[in-house]
């Protein structure tokens, strides 16, 4: 069915409309020779020419940017309001409006790192001098730009670009809340304002999943025919040469990244899990002479911003990063290295595809750990709440006559911050709950759990994660194993894979580096800075608590973390469920004398005394580390930070800090004799939120103690 539109558009408006996108391409890539491809045109003839509606699923450097941009420039020509464009990556937004001024384009971004500059940029897009809106999918959800910023966006902009549009999708493997108000947006777009959804990552669930909810307007009764051109390329990627290589130890892993990194083409990135392991590893490689920075979602935005161009200009040989690290338009890599699996094919696909843009060859290695799936399991557990958590939400709000904050609603509901937060989002999208100034309301309307939903998500998940498994086993082509996950039906053979014998990876390791990496995972010692406020509204729950916290603990220590590369390993086996109850293995008795020998000299006052945590899961390792460390240090076990109701579980309110702090308050007391301005060693087995460590070091100290000082074997996280 072709649109009324695209009936009336004669060809002479659809060649002048051709030469004018191919000029402004040049002027967006900077050569006098680009020249559209067949599909980059029908993409943009669809939008600019006939306001349709289009999903471009493309692989990573196939030229999606340049599609809406040069729509933009047509549209814009023709009078339209401007583009919003959603998207999620802060670093590729940078880049983006980088290459928008290149092609006179005027681009400016509202997100989380200038909010400095809201109300100018506001003021400028009332005013017209705006061509392009970059916008995180967080600011969809802000009351004041959802309410009044918005309506007035989605009434006169002249296009509206979803980027990375599997978000969109229950099944899109980076599935966020925030994305769910975009379909409300998409149907209450007035007829004639096209729209694109973009992405690389998106198998054929996923597609038809975007595809359909892109094609709704307002009044349809579902995906029209013809509505939405769908396009769907290869997703080859030709300079791509993919291996793995399979290494038992974490020493061995860290020391092939010392040995071989150099020898990888350009710069590139060092992918891992978790936020611990890239400072682990960052530090372990600038030891050996390599020039590298950490980067993750912890890393303050104008730092991010310094390493990112640091990469791109070749300034540093590797970024090891989380995933919060997306590469835009400008980037040309020569590697990409994993340490750790992702837990899809559909997620590593997108991260090696950060790869090869604008290189003839780009190298693509994963380094297996056995403890991905140990990490794959812990991301899976942050899973949308059982529905008696979300029921208990819903009534603490329409209980309440006023908007309930989030640190308020802590303390009624056991979940952490951020699954609170997320959960309130879909709540918010469902029409349960509505965000405010001040906080959420209900808003009555009914709402249903779809259990049904959640499940088939999170079987959809497991089985994402077995063929990521798949992935490391296989004998055959790697990237057609890749490409065949994603659905695509011209995967053939690469021939440049490690398996098609197109590249050889070698799995040699020095002596050296292999010691070395040994020594630096067998440091033990993390600091475990004490928490510095109490939580918010703990009057709700009976609590008379607030602000600082005068009196608590000093930084402590604990050994590792329990994601660490080193030392993580034997925790994590010593705290497995299946475990059983004992002392404290000799390795890591070992690696506590080790930390009080490095810790030591960091003390103003030497600990007099010893205070244990009591246990009701492991009694036996908690108390044989205290006797251990009373019989080495010759200082004496003086109580207990005892268990009083042992009717509160041992995790009890570990969601979230309102909640444990009252769980400890209720389940544990002091019980000791502490000797007049002593300083205290307060021995535990592992800490999560800190909180049983802070209530008993204010407790400590109010029983006369001078001083803090707590000790763990782990850390979580």
């Amino acid at each position: 069915m072709t649109s009324p539109v695209a009936e009336a558009v004669t060809d002479d408006v659809r060649r002048s409309a051709h030469e004018a996108a191919e000029r402004h391409l040049t002027a967006l890539v900077g050569r006098h020779d680009a020249v559209l491809r067949e599909d980059q045109w029908a993409a943009i003839e669809a939008l600019a020419v006939d306001r349709r509606r289009a999903l471009v699923v493309q692989r990573t450097g196939w030229g999606k940017s340049a599609v809406y941009f040069v729509a933009t420039k047509l549209l814009r020509e023709a009078g339209a309001g401007p583009t919003v464009i959603v998207s999620p990556l802060l670093a590729l937004m940078r880049n983006q409006i980088a290459a928008a001024e290149r092609a006179g384009i005027r681009a400016v971004t509202i997100n989380s790192t200038n909010i400095d500059q809201w109300r100018p940029i506001h003021d400028q897009i009332a005013s017209g001098e705006v061509d392009v809106l970059l916008v995180s999918p967080e600011r969809l959800n802000n009351p004041g730009f959802r309410d009044e910023v918005l309506p007035r966006l989605a009434a006169t902009c002249g296009l509206l670009v979803v980027d990375e549009a599997h978000c969109i999708s229950d099944w899109g493997h980076d599935f966020r809340p925030d994305y769910r108000r975009l379909r409300t947006l998409l149907a209450e777009l007035p007829t004639g304002i096209p729209a694109l959804a973009t992405t690389a990552t998106a198998n054929a669930r996923v597609t038809n999943d975007v595809a359909e909810q892109l094609g709704v307007h307002a009044g349809s009764t579902g995906l029209e025919e013809g509505a939405v051109l769908v396009q769907r390329g290869t997703l080859d990627r030709e300079s791509l040469r993919l291996g793995v290589v399979q290494l038992k130890m974490p020493e061995q892993r860290l020391a092939w990244l010392a040995d071989h990194l150099a020898e990888q083409p350009g710069s590139g990135i060092v992918y891992c899990l978790t936020v611990a392991a890239t400072q682990e590893v960052a530090g372990y490689l600038r030891a050996r002479g390599l020039e590298v920075a950490a980067y993750s979602g912890q890393t303050e935005a104008d730092e991010r911003h310094g390493l990112e161009q640091a990469l791109v200009e070749g300034r540093v040989k590797a970024l090891i990063a989380t995933s919060a690290l997306g590469m835009g338009f400008d980037a040309s890599l020569g590697f990409v290295i994993n340490l750790g699996a992702p837990q899809s094919p559909v997620a590593y696909y997108q991260q090696v595809g950060r790869a090869g843009r604008g290189t003839d060859e780009a190298t693509v290695v994963l380094l297996p750990q056995i403890e991905d799936r140990d990490i794959w399991a812990y991301f899976a557990s942050l899973g949308f709440p059982r529905e008696e958590q979300v029921r208990e939400t819903l009534a603490a709000l329409a209980d309440s006559d006023r908007p309930l904050s989030t640190a308020t609603l802590e303390t009624r509901v056991e979940l952490g911050r951020n699954r609170l937060e997320s959960m309130l989002k879909v709540l918010d999208v469902d029409g349960a709950v509505q965000r405010v100034q001040g906080g959420w309301v209900a808003t009555g309307r009914p709402w249903d759990y779809d259990a049904e939903r959640y499940a088939r998500v999170a079987e959809a998940r497991e089985r994402e994660q077995q063929a990521m498994l798949g992935y490391l086993r296989t004998d055959q082509c790697r990237m057609r194993y890749l490409r065949e996950q994603l659905d695509d039906p011209d995967a053939t053979d690469c021939g440049r894979c490690d398996n098609c014998g197109g590249l050889t990876l070698s799995t040699s390791i020095s002596e050296a580096a292999v010691a070395e990496a040994g020594e630096r995972l067998s440091r033990p010692g993390v600091p475990l800075e004490p928490r510095r406020m109490w939580p918010t509204a703990l009057a709700n729950l009976g609590l008379d608590l607030k602000g600082k916290i005068a009196e608590g603990a000093e930084t402590g220590r604990s050994v590792a973390r329990l994601t660490d590369l080193g030392h993580g390993q034997a925790l994590r086996a010593l705290f497995r469920e299946d475990t059983p109850d004992g002392p404290v293995p000799p390795g890591l008795a070992q690696a506590v004398m080790d930390v009080m020998k490095t810790w030591s000299p960091e003390w103003t006052t030497r600990p007099d005394a010893i205070v244990v945590v009591e246990s009701a899961t492991r009694p036996t390792l908690t108390r044989d580390l205290a006797d251990g460390l009373s019989r080495v240090m010759q200082i004496p076990i003086v109580g207990t930070w005892a268990i009083r109701d042992d009717s509160v579980p041992p995790r009890a309110g570990q969601s979230n800090s309102a909640q444990r702090v009252a769980a400890v308050r209720r389940r544990g007391g002091l019980v000791a004799e502490i000797p007049a301005g002593a300083t205290v060693l307060l021995v535990d087995d592992q800490v999560a939120s800190g909180w049983t460590l802070t209530v008993a070091a204010t407790a400590i100290r109010a029983a006369g103690a001078s001083g803090v000082l707590p000790l763990v074997l782990a850390a979580q996280g």
